[in-house]
């Protein structure tokens, strides 16, 4: 993990890589996280950068990487999907979120995007499935709950495509 952080960071700065911090741009460099469609939220949720700017100091990098590995509970793995789930860090899944959620997983283009009908239909269903207490909105122990039923999340960490 040390060796793959210090990789990420320009080599004038490896030497003193403990304290550094690895821009999200490098980041985003990573396999793992090229091709995610939450790379950008994985570093926001991740990164303990005062200016929000996503880098990461080697303990965040290791707090992803423990998370993404395939030790992590499901309920952390879960914890922090919803975290990367939640787009305004409100504590709750609502319509904006869920509508965020379907478009990062159905990608953007014309070809892909559901039409406002399906949209909602897929949203109503979700919530449907989901709030328990019929808030309107999905909390972490609703999601918790619905991601308990669903034996692939644990196995693949529920963030991967």
């Amino acid at each position: 993990a040390y060796k793959r952080f210090s990789e990420l960071l320009p080599k004038e700065e490896r030497e003193s890589a403990c304290t550094a911090r690895v821009p999200k741009s490098h980041l985003l460099t990573l396999p793992e996280l090229r091709a995610n469609p939450f790379q950008h939220r994985i570093c926001h949720v991740f990164s303990t950068s005062e200016t929000g700017d996503g880098s990461m100091s080697f303990e965040d990098f290791l707090d992803m990487l423990s998370v993404f590995s395939d030790s992590a509970t499901s309920d952390i793995k879960s914890h922090y999907a919803f975290r990367i789930f939640d787009f305004d860090d409100d504590g709750t899944l609502d319509r904006k979120d869920l509508e965020q959620l379907v478009n990062c997983l159905t990608g953007q283009g014309e070809d892909s995007q559901l039409s406002s009908t399906e949209m909602e239909q897929l949203i109503q269903n979700i919530l449907e499935e989901s709030d328990i207490d019929r808030d309107g909105t999905i909390n972490l122990s609703e999601f918790q709950h619905v991601v308990s039923r669903s034996p692939d999340f644990a196995r693949c960490g529920g963030l991967q495509r």
